[in-house]
């Protein structure tokens, strides 16, 4: 099947599956690469209109003394109220999808990759023209995460909770590449599925 223009694949995976060292190769490889955690951040930097109204709206020792937003606190006033959580929601989703659809549009590379952990979540996976899943065996997903972030067990446990299965990742994905082993092997395969999109890319 050709890929449509513009070719953006949505790059996603479970938390400790390889998204970023995935990502990363990609952009080795001449690929741009649009980032929905930074996109995240970036819409709330100081001087953006959005930090202007989170501080308006939760106070502003919701600033840490550099005028920068602090996250934690951030985090605890909307995870322990539904509805601070829906207008936060509601104020910062549009501007991240407008700075990614913004970035995307403006990429040079033959194809854009848009990595977001939360794509089907979000329905970002419709402005895609294909999907890549980093697909880990659960137990992996587990060890990883467990000794990159010096998280416990049951943390882990509750953040891939928080996301999709991987099952129904892996039934909603059209590509998958497995990274159960090491680096090498991982970019192997990044480079042979890139040079696959490259010739669909090419048949315009």
């Amino acid at each position: 099947m050709k890929l449509s223009k513009p070719t953006i694949i949505g790059l996603t995976g479970g938390i400790g599956s390889g998204k970023t060292a995935a990502a990363d190769h990609f952009a080795s490889l001449g690929i741009t690469i649009v980032d929905a955690d930074l996109a995240s951040r970036a819409v709330v930097e100081p001087g953006q209109p959005a930090l202007i109204e989170i501080a308006n709206h939760f106070g502003h020792e919701i600033l840490q003394s550099d005028g920068t937003l602090d996250r934690p606190k951030l985090r605890q006033a909307v995870f322990s109220d539904e509805s601070e959580r829906k207008w936060l929601q509601g104020l910062l989703h549009p501007l991240i999808n407008q700075y990614l659809r913004t970035n995307l549009e403006q990429a040079s590379s033959p194809y854009a990759i848009l990595v977001n952990p939360l794509l089907f979540e979000t329905k970002q996976h419709v402005w895609c023209t294909r999907t890549l899943l980093i697909d880990v065996p659960e137990a992996l997903q587990l060890s990883r995460t467990m000794a990159r972030d010096d998280n416990t067990e049951e943390q882990v446990r509750n953040i891939m909770k928080a996301q999709l299965g991987r099952g129904d990742r892996l039934a909603m994905a059209d590509d998958v590449i497995v990274n159960d082993a090491d680096l090498i092997h991982l970019h192997a395969k990044v480079e042979r599925l890139h040079q696959t999109y490259m010739e669909k890319v090419s048949e315009y």
